[in-house]
């Protein structure tokens, strides 16, 4: 067990899925300072929050990890769903086409492109 203090981030993945999602905010926000520029830890934060449905309070999370990462094709994924969940199109189409640029062969993100340019 003393290994998951020394790995904060394992410790917020056990509580993740242990279901444990208040305890994984609350020590994700304690450690917030100590990893702003660490793209996986910017990554499981606006997880958590996106697991909880809470899209706006993910949206600067995966921001920021997509600043550190802006080829992480999960990161742009998990940003376009964000994106839906505000009802923010133009920002989900441009997530769509930051993901074609790194994975062109990527169906799911030229499907969803397709559908929300044709609304």
């Amino acid at each position: 067990m003393v290994g998951l203090f020394k790995h904060p981030k394992r410790q917020i993945k056990k509580l993740l899925k242990d279901g444990e999602y208040g305890e994984a905010i609350k020590l994700g926000k304690s450690l917030e300072s100590q990893y702003s520029n660490d793209h996986d830890f910017m990554f499981i934060m606006g997880s958590v929050y996106f697991i909880v449905d809470d899209a706006k309070k993910a949206l600067p999370y995966f921001e920021k990890a997509f600043q550190l990462d802006p080829n992480d094709v999960e990161t742009l994924t998990l940003k376009t769903n964000v994106h839906l969940a505000l009802e923010q199109k133009n920002e989900a189409i441009d997530c769509c086409k930051q993901i074609l640029k790194v994975d062109a062969k990527n169906s799911e993100a030229q499907d969803l492109l397709e559908e929300l340019e044709s609304l």
